[in-house]
């Protein structure tokens, strides 16, 4: 009897001692995210993207994220762990002639530069962009 106490105990004890961390699915990242909403710049989002939003494109399977920057296209390799997401790595751009929308995309690529991890809302429809702990991009699934 004393040792079925004794065992209740300790799991309970464990269980309860235990964190519990909010799993990462990296998989939940795959397929085409469109920007709604980056912090920084004074000018409204509209106005920084007055023709088209960027959007961000990830394949797990092969560890690569693409995507539009509102007029210049971009790819590169997927760096993740966990939540852990890591930009800096170079990524080739190309050179249009952007009239429309420059600093938007300035102001979007510099800004991916700074994210650290990433949260994918349980309902799998939007996903932040995190640098320190202030959400600075948010993308909803197309």
């Amino acid at each position: 009897m004393m040792k079925k106490i004794f065992t209740l105990v300790f799991f309970s004890s464990f269980l309860i001692s235990c964190k519990c961390a909010k799993t990462y699915s990296v998989s939940k990242l795959d397929g085409t995210w469109e920007l709604n909403y980056i912090s920084g710049p004074r000018i409204a989002f509209d106005g920084l993207y007055p023709n088209k939003k960027p959007t961000i494109q990830f394949d797990t399977k092969t560890n690569q994220v693409s995507g539009n920057a509102s007029c210049n296209s971009y790819t590169g390799k997927l760096v993740v762990d966990g939540n852990k997401i890591d930009f800096t790595q170079p990524m080739a751009v190309t050179k249009m002639m952007c009239l429309d929308g420059l600093q938007g995309e300035q102001t979007y690529l510099s800004t991916l530069q700074k994210i650290t991890s990433y949260d994918v809302t349980d309902d799998g429809k939007t996903l932040n962009f995190i640098s320190g702990d202030i959400a600075m991009m948010r993308f909803t699934k197309k």
